[in-house]
């Protein structure tokens, strides 16, 4: 994991009047540039500039495979002619079998995994990413022609950003690396109050935009940037029915799985694994342990094989809080005979990190679990680790949220016949289902979303909860930017093959999974939850469930297999498939534990150290210098949430004062009509 920064001027360089040519990069801004994102490479850093300053490349390193001096970027291919520079952030996967099949074409300089780049992009030409294996983003430039590639890997795990500043294109890890530029940011109220951010390319800041998941930015001979995709998620034909039996397809996941952990324990450094109470990380805990035990796999840099080294790491909120889990996990730790670190997180620590949180994600949501996140990584880092395994990603593949349901039970899934329900009962479960769902919506529905918007997306049941999840309390004024609602931005942000298999294709569950994997998935959880807050302590965050071998297959499961209907409790089980697979590696505690999704604490007393935070943030000057909200309303919100225990207040006003945070962070213009 690192972080890096590039620069492309738009033009060529064009003598002016005075004989002086467009002003030339400079190292001084690149290095200012990398100095706001070091933490994300703490052991290295390098740049290159072009000869004639029109191009130039910017990485800090946080060294985990090849600690040497030669895998600092940026890489050359010195080799050959020198025209292709790269650099990388992220880990790619089954380096060792690939670069020994290009060896003989390409004389590798370097013992990096990320080095692959160049000898792939040197054989494959652009569709060199799709043999590109784990999370990545990477900036390329073919000088001889002129071409500069920005890509992203398919599930958004590592951020991507790109904007256009006084003739020139900026690309980097997190936007506030633009800063060192002279960029100046504005608030985008007509994305802020479409949710446009949270849904698509667009950033709350005017002109900013993402590489979107599964993309690449491509820009020739200096000209105009487009994006292009090189990969999207796929489901089978609803009316396709499965041939194989639930037990192949459950040992296939196994498999996948396995192959997934085992890929994401080789490092140079020394690995760990983050362990909640839930599934998802209980089966990675397990699975590791199975491969040191019956397949001697080596941790990091520890060979030893001894189950016992393996450190996991536990986030402890107050017992009383609703929202620990410290004891499953340490049931699970002892059953697997592993070590678990257990770091306490009480109302005071939630406080002190508040802002740090904000500040790094980049990406505003109205919980604390991601300030979990950040002391988690805290404890990994005073621990000498710099990996960890994380199981992000399960969920929206095996069908754990109970967000899912509605749209699981709305159509009879064809595709397997063993697991049809009664025509009524089908009905009913899904009737339940669909009041359940209302419980997430947590701010008013929209009045003006079309009929047309619901049958985009196949009268999903899904989109209403996704947007109305933290209403900000806007400006009158704002509403003239309000000429799309959120759902139709949702909807609208997809792309017409989407519809096509939404409409005739996909199953509803599937095509709910495909709605929440491109959205909130990458714009906000792997923000909030990831990479962003991980990286500030100087940690790498792998994700298995995430490894595209597995996630490819799971998606071509049935849906009655993820989410599976019990006819005796009349309940669905979500994650079924996965459950089945990982039993052999977790408690039965686990295998039975309904979800449980990782939050964190939602009340918290009046005049505690957490309500205080928000006071100082939330005030009317702080409020009105953001310009686009109403302080009438937003005055009262704290009171709201932490004397009244008023649910919704308390998520509106933690997602005000995170952006009053961003905003002054990145000394934010105010917005005004």
């Amino acid at each position: 994991m690192c972080g890096l920064t590039a620069l492309l001027s738009l033009q060529p360089p064009v003598p002016q009047s005075n004989g002086h040519s467009t002003p030339p990069i400079t190292p001084e801004e690149i290095n200012n540039s990398l100095e706001i994102i070091k933490h994300r490479g703490p052991d290295a850093r390098g740049q290159w500039i072009s000869p004639d300053g029109q191009v130039g490349l910017g990485h800090v390193r946080l060294s985990i495979i090849d600690l040497s001096p030669s895998g600092t970027q940026p890489f050359h291919n010195t080799h050959a002619t020198n025209d292709v520079h790269a650099i990388v952030n992220g880990e790619l996967y089954d380096y060792e079998r690939l670069r020994a099949q290009f060896a003989p074409e390409y004389p590798f300089q370097s013992h990096s995994d990320c080095e692959l780049v160049l000898a792939l992009y040197q054989h494959y030409g652009v569709s060199f990413l799709s043999h590109l294996r784990g999370e990545f983003a990477l900036v390329l430039w073919d000088a001889k022609r002129k071409l500069l590639i920005a890509a992203r890997d398919r599930y958004g795990i590592k951020s991507l950003y790109y904007t256009v500043h006084q003739g020139r294109l900026l690309v980097a890890t997190e936007m506030k690396s633009f800063l060192a530029y002279g960029w100046t940011p504005e608030w985008d109220v007509r994305t802020l109050r479409e949710n446009g951010w949270r849904f698509d390319e667009r950033c709350y800041f005017r002109g900013v935009h993402k590489v979107l998941p599964g993309h690449y930015l491509v820009c020739r001979e200096f000209g105009a940037v487009e994006q292009k995709p090189y990969w999207d998620l796929e489901y089978p034909d609803k009316r396709i029915v499965e041939t194989r039996s639930e037990e192949e397809m459950i040992l296939g996941v196994r498999e996948r799985i396995l192959e997934a952990v085992r890929l994401r324990l080789r490092a140079d450094v020394p690995v760990g694994i983050y362990l909640s109470g839930g599934l998802d990380s209980s089966a990675l805990a397990g699975v590791a342990a199975h491969l040191i035990k019956e397949e001697h796999v080596q941790v990091g840099t520890d060979n030893s094989g001894d189950i016992a080294r393996l450190q996991c790491f536990c986030v402890q909120f107050d017992k009383d809080s609703g929202a620990d889990e410290s004891d499953i996990a340490q049931r699970t730790a002892d059953w697997l005979g592993v070590e678990l670190t257990c770091v306490h997180l009480d109302e005071a620590a939630i406080a002190a990190k508040f802002e740090d949180t904000a500040w790094h994600s980049e990406a505003p949501n109205p919980d604390a679990n991601g300030i979990g996140k950040l002391a988690l990584s805290e404890a990994v880092h005073a621990k000498g680790l710099k990996v960890v395994l994380t199981g992000e990603g399960a969920d929206e593949h095996f069908a754990g949220y109970t967000l899912f349901a509605a749209d699981a039970l709305s159509e009879a899934d064809s595709s397997w016949p063993l697991g049809l329900m009664p025509e009524s009962e089908r009905e009913e479960a899904w009737s339940q289902e669909c009041i359940k769902s209302d419980i997430f919506q947590l701010g008013a529905l929209p009045q003006n979303v079309p009929s047309s918007t619901k049958r985009v997306l196949n009268n999903a049941r899904l989109p209403p909860s996704l947007c109305t999840h933290t209403p900000l309390p806007f400006a009158p004024w704002t509403d003239s930017y309000a000429t799309s609602d959120p759902q139709t931005v949702l909807a609208e942000s997809f792309n017409g093959r989407a519809y096509h298999n939404m409409a005739t294709k996909w199953h509803p569950l599937h095509s709910s999974q495909y709605i929440w994997t491109k959205s909130v998935f990458p714009n906000i959880m792997l923000r909030y939850l990831g990479d962003n807050v991980d990286m500030v302590n100087h940690v790498e965050s792998r994700t298995p469930y995430l490894d595209h071998h597995v996630t490819e297959y799971a998606n071509a499961l049935p849906p009655s297999l993820k989410m599976k209907y019990d006819p005796e409790t009349k309940k669905l089980r979500e994650k079924h498939i996965l459950r089945e697979a990982m039993k052999p590696f977790i408690t039965e505690e686990i295998y039975h534990r309904a979800k449980h999704p990782y939050m964190g604490p939602v009340r918290y007393a009046a005049d505690g150290p957490l309500h205080r935070v928000i006071q100082r943030l939330v005030t009317k000057e702080n409020v009105e210098q953001l310009g686009f909200v109403d302080w009438a309303t937003a005055e009262g919100l704290a009171d709201k949430a932490f004397v009244q225990h008023d649910h919704s207040a308390f998520r509106n006003v933690l997602s005000l004062a995170q952006f009053i945070v961003i905003g002054r962070g990145f000394g934010a213009k105010k917005a005004g009509l």
